[in-house]
């Protein structure tokens, strides 16, 4: 058996498995663990003789330094306490504060078995916990979504009581304004069927749904709710107080089947709701876009409605059509444009194409072909936010071996990763590239993390790799890159646990095993170039993972983990390390250089770091500096325009631009077809030369592609919408999947239950609903992210299935 402990946003879980591998499902708001014991037999890994090769940097740490160490270490053993499930919470940025919820519980899926909670509180950020289950009245409280915080620095606190169910009595939670200081008990007029979701903004805004489907609003924390709709499938918050709803007098989950959903609209907590589609499969938000998936015709292909307006109006979007064996998948968004996965025609191909939109999220290009795309739902996308335009992820070749791919301009043009300089090749391959694990390779237990970056640390990933011709089977070691993954290091042999602090001035790092205790950490001051070794505990720990506050602003680690006691139970150990007292001269100017971000060294000066149209030069530590960044640092850059280049296009609808090539060309399957849309109420027949400024590139002047002018225009009536379309419905002959998969920036959660509860920071999307296969989302943005519980439904191979189902849009 194993404890094992994830981090998402500002909830930790700790599980006990029996197996090896744990894997995981995030569904809107879940994210759910079962055992598994197997990879992906379907797709090619190559397992090499001799692994690279690479030296790394390694000093000793002085006497001195070591007991300054541990003269700044806090062990907390949470003795005689055997829960079954801890739940940490971080509550306000920069408070300290943090909650833990160890829960002990025999519950089934249905019944109320009994159990007991132990409710535990620090206010040093984690250096000491003292036992408050006292506040609560030692009520038992859920293990599935029983803790919930307010979104940034309020420090609000929801306790969900986990009551005998009964059809006549409500639920209960219990409510902080004060950071868990002091509980207040409130009985509910209904029996919650998720966690409670705050405002993005304002937490004093709080929405549910019940068991019954009910949409309950409170606008006073939870003091009164009222119920607004019945019969409701899914929620979303929009922009401000909007929020959209799914539902169905019908029943929702048929009706979300046969795609009957009504997609409803409130802008004044539930007083009053306006349709604005009929007939839609399942919809999401992400980047200020709403989405609807609505099948138009009985039996055709599904297809995607845009609305930029918050639903005031509806256009098709411009995307190759998807059989009922094929799904979509938003891969990430903002203001300006949409990462739009489209899978491969037939079954289990483990690929498809991205397709990235312009600023109205209706036309899309293709951007990369053959993208990897599992059957569990998981893509190894990734947007490095340490770095503006980067995005990572993995392409399946046709040779079926998988090799990464690095783009700095928003997906215009992709490339292999430069091997690191400090690694040898392995014997007999005959390319040698830098592969990074993503989401495939975490899912299956290969690696402890995925690749981590900040917006606070510049420039900085850390991600677990394989250097040769493909990723390889064998263990995966640490690589650096500290300019957003132009150049990579090799820095930490085998997987670890990894942490960024002091915004990027502190690196963290503990070696991941299943199989044998640990007593160290490794930390490094210069970007992971050189290592330093602390023993932080005299009695080894079964590792469970490394927890520290949202975002890299402190210097405090926490390490979690269990040890046997006399008994041979595991007791639960909390070790904190403050390397605040290690690292004690605040940095000054003489500490930072300026660094201009994008730059080879060696191109024309007046273009050399250019991207998106302009240039961006940072003010940033020097990695020789040993010296905190502190808690009021700030990230300082300064912007200047460029003129225009080809590069700051991209290509246009219908067109795509072939790998190491920067002319695009018209797409195949396109030939020989008119290019007939319908845009505010006119048809156009899209007549371009095959480019199209990259949505948000602020480049002036320079080049300017040829636009052609013999274009037509007819009248084709209103705009195109679910609402104003007589869509008919019927039951689904097939599974049609649109997913939301990204990363989220800033947040971090400690997992170790068999579901994750995570902290909202501005957008709530989904809520209860059937779960499907494929079903996800993780939304990317600066400082917002996103994910949630669901209710536990029949479990397949760790994800929550349902036959003939349909789960189309980004819930």
């Amino acid at each position: 058996m194993n404890w094992t402990l994830l981090v998402f946003g500002s909830v930790y879980l700790l599980v006990l498995v029996e197996d090896a591998f744990v894997q995981g499902k995030r569904d809107a708001r879940t994210l759910t663990f079962s055992r598994t014991a197997g990879g992906h037999s379907r797709r090619r890994r190559d397992t090499w003789t001799g692994q690279a090769r690479f030296t790394a940097c390694k000093t000793p740490l002085s006497p001195k330094d070591q007991e300054i160490l541990l003269s700044h270490t806090h062990e907390t053993g949470f003795h005689g306490d055997d829960g079954s499930s801890f739940t940490l919470t971080w509550v306000g940025d920069g408070t300290g504060v943090i909650l833990v919820l160890s829960t002990l519980s025999a519950l089934s899926d249905s019944f109320y078995e009994g159990g007991s909670t132990r409710l535990y509180r620090s206010d040093d950020f984690g250096k000491s916990f003292h036992d408050i289950s006292h506040a609560i009245n030692n009520t038992f409280i859920k293990k599935e979504f029983g803790i919930s915080a307010g979104p940034g620095n309020p420090q609000q606190v929801i306790l969900t009581a986990n009551l005998p169910f009964t059809e006549t009595l409500g639920g209960v939670i219990l409510t902080s304004m004060d950071a868990g200081v002091t509980f207040r008990s409130v009985q509910l007029p209904f029996q919650p069927a998720q966690a409670i979701q705050f405002h993005y903004q304002d937490p004093k805004y709080l929405v549910v749904i019940s068991i019954d489907d009910g949409l309950w609003f409170s606008q006073d924390f939870g003091n009164s709710w009222s119920e607004v709709h019945e019969g409701v499938h899914t929620f979303t918050w929009g922009s401000g107080i909007t929020l959209f709803i799914s539902s169905s007098p019908k029943g929702t989950v048929e009706a979300a089947r046969r795609g009957e959903l009504i997609l409803r609209r409130t802008q004044d907590f539930g007083q009053s709701f306006a349709t604005i589609a009929k007939n839609i499969f399942s919809f999401g938000y992400i980047g200020g876009f709403l989405f609807t998936s609505v099948m138009e015709k009985l039996g055709s292909p599904r297809v995607i409605y845009v609305s930029s307006d918050q639903g005031d109006h509806f256009r098709k979007a411009q995307l190759p059509s998807a059989t009922t064996e094929q799904f979509y998948s938003v891969l990430d968004g903002d203001e300006d444009m949409i990462f739009m996965h489209v899978d491969n025609p037939g079954e289990d191909t483990y690929f498809g194409t991205i397709y990235t939109s312009d600023d109205r999220g209706i036309l899309y290009s293709k951007s990369l072909e053959r993208h990897l795309f599992g059957g569990e739902g998981k893509s190894d996308f990734t947007n490095v936010t340490s770095l503006r335009g980067v995005y990572l992820t993995n392409k399946l070749e046709e040779d079926g071996r998988i090799r990464s791919v690095i783009s700095f301009d928003r997906g215009g043009r992709w490339r292999s990763l430069n091997k690191p300089e400090n690694v040898d090749c392995p014997e007999n391959s005959k390319k040698c590239n830098l592969h990074i694990h993503g989401e495939h390779s975490h899912f299956s237990g290969i690696t402890p993390m995925l690749p981590l970056s900040e917006p606070t640390a510049t420039g900085l990933v850390i991600a677990h790799g394989s250097v040769g011709d493909s990723i390889s089977a064998a263990r995966p070691d640490v690589y650096v890159s500290g300019d957003g993954g132009y150049t990579w290091w090799g820095t930490l042999r085998g997987p670890h646990h990894y942490s960024i602090l002091d915004s990027g001035g502190l690196l963290v790092a503990v070696e991941a095993h299943r199989d044998r205790q640990i007593s160290s950490i490794k930390f490094s001051t210069d970007e992971g170039q050189c290592w330093k070794t602390y023993n932080f505990t005299s009695h080894p720990i079964f590792l469970a993972g490394l927890a520290s506050e949202p975002g890299t602003k402190t210097m405090n680690i926490s390490i979690f983990g269990y040890r046997p006691d006399d008994d041979d139970q595991p007791m639960w150990v909390a070790v904190t390390i403050d390397f605040e007292h290690l690292l004690t001269r605040e940095c000054g100017e003489q500490d930072y250089v300026k660094w201009l971000a994008h730059s080879d060294y060696d191109s024309d000066p007046e273009t050399d770091g250019c991207l998106l149209g302009y240039k961006e030069t940072f003010r940033r530590l020097k990695k020789l500096s040993a010296c905190r960044n502190g808690r009021g640092y700030v990230v300082i850059r300064q912007q200047r325009p460029c003129l225009c280049t080809i590069k700051d296009f991209m290509c246009d609808y219908g067109f795509y631009r072939h790998e190491n090539s920067s002319e695009c060309l018209p797409q195949p399957d396109f030939l020989n077809q008119t290019q007939d849309i319908c845009l505010d109420g006119e048809q156009e027949d899209l007549q371009t030369s095959g480019y199209r400024k990259i949505p948000g590139d602020k480049c002036e002047g320079g080049f300017s592609p040829p636009i052609r002018n013999d274009a037509f225009k007819n009248n084709c009536g209103k705009d195109s919408s679910p609402t104003s379309t007589n869509l008919q419905t019927g039951k689904s002959p097939g599974m049609l999947v649109l997913i939301v998969v990204c990363t989220c920036v800033g947040v971090i959660g400690l997992i170790i239950t068999a579901a994750l509860i995570i902290t909202s920071r501005r957008i709530n999307c989904r809520q209860r609903s059937p779960s499907y296969r494929f079903s996800a989302l993780q939304l990317q943005e600066d400082d917002l992210c996103v994910s949630y519980e669901s209710s536990p439904n029949a479990k397949r191979n760790g994800f929550q299935d349902q036959e003939d189902s349909d789960d189309d849009l980004i819930e």
